[in-house]
């Protein structure tokens, strides 16, 4: 297998670690990124990115990256708060009055980002089109009552939370979530990560695998099925299913909470750019912001009974037995292909990973090249 890019020699426990991957786990195609004082150290990739075509992994190959959504969604609410322009902690009905409908007038944007709201899974069935319509969606979300009381426990809101923090969004700055991440954050910093993915970027798509032996879904009536499809809107994996996570029709929509579309390069200069500042500009959330994102606000036992190990911060996984990373100000998002990115401000790194084979879970591949990671900042 050619691997391509290079890595600093500090970091060169990534670089074999990348390589292992691809002999060890069947990587089809990846990427690995690694920003380290706002400079990039690692930067590799190899592999096909397309099984179909045999057409290569390229540097700025971009791939599905699921809810890594979250993560950007995430950033962009919390620069609206930096800048003075969104109170995490106040209602949203403030930004969104026909939200306080159904028991939801004290739910907080906090409350969202810590998956406490009690809204899951809507009760109202939409289609591919409403979905992708976005204001069909905004109406479910305003008649839905929470499935518990808010701010009471915790389940992991897999797309509500994007559409919900998309129109708080959208109510404080006019531009829906993909619009303003990159009026905001992507244009200026010339990443090639999108919400809503253009057309004119499908040449450079990855074709997502699904690996052998994947645990199959629950069936179509559990909350954990309706919370991953949206009541069947989405098939998943589905990858090859009308509109499903290889369509363009699909990626090309706006999906804030799991939609999302990356090269490793630029979820890792994202991340850089929030926790240090690439290239010498300042970094994007201030060290005060990073503190509140990364003060724990879920964990343990969920609604539903889980309990992985993982930690939630506001809107960020926090460093945990689940996904570890750095250290306690790590913050970052993975996705369900087994992507991850993350950045941490005070070892001063983004980190990004994305691959084309989806494994689920146990995939220990991005856990990996965090442990080489560690190894090479002096933290093994």
């Amino acid at each position: 297998m050619q691997l391509n890019g290079w890595a600093d020699q500090r970091f060169g426990p990534v670089a074999d670690t990348f390589a292992r991957n691809f002999a060890e786990f069947g990587e089809l195609g990846a990427a690995v990124t690694v920003f380290a004082g706002g400079r990039k150290v690692v930067d590799l990739w190899g592999g096909v990115a397309d099984e179909v075509s045999g057409r290569p992994w390229q540097e700025e190959t971009v791939v599905p990256v699921f809810s890594c959504a979250k993560g950007i969604v995430s950033i962009c609410v919390h620069l609206l708060a930096q800048n003075g322009e969104l109170d995490l902690d106040a209602p949203v009905v403030r930004y969104w009055p026909e939200f306080a409908r159904a028991g939801k007038e004290t739910i907080t944007a906090r409350t969202v980002l810590g998956h406490r709201a009690g809204l899951p899974v809507l009760d109202r069935t939409l289609s591919f089109e409403e979905i992708t319509a976005w204001t069909p969606v905004v109406r479910a979300i305003e008649e839905q009552a929470p499935l518990w009381s808010p701010g009471t426990t915790y389940e992991y809101h897999a797309h509500v939370f994007g559409f919900l923090l998309g129109e708080l969004i959208r109510r404080v700055t006019g531009l829906t979530p993909g619009a303003y991440f990159r009026r905001a954050v992507g244009d200026p910093l010339g990443l090639s990560c999108w919400i809503g993915l253009p057309e004119a970027e499908t040449g450079r798509l990855a074709r997502l695998v699904e690996a052998q032996g994947r645990p199959p879904m629950p069936g179509p009536e559990s909350i954990l099925t309706r919370m991953v499809t949206m009541n069947g809107a989405f098939t998943f994996p589905g990858l090859d299913a009308p509109h499903g996570w290889n369509d363009p029709e699909l990626l090309g929509a706006e999906i804030p909470g799991a939609g999302a579309v990356a090269s490793a390069r630029s979820l890792a200069a994202l991340y850089a750019a929030a926790a240090t500042g690439v290239d010498g500009a300042p970094r994007l959330l201030a060290a005060q912001t990073v503190a509140d994102a990364v003060w724990e606000q879920s964990a343990g036992e969920s609604w539903l009974g889980f309990d992985a190990g993982a930690r939630w911060g506001s809107g960020f996984l926090l460093n945990s037995p689940f996904r570890p990373t750095l250290g306690p100000r790590s913050f970052g998002n993975d996705g369900a292909g087994g992507q991850f990115a993350f950045g941490d401000d005070e070892f001063g790194v983004g980190f990004a990973y994305t691959g084309n084979r989806m494994i689920g879970h146990g995939d220990a591949r991005a856990g990996r090249l965090i442990a080489a990671l560690r190894q090479c900042m002096g933290d093994d």
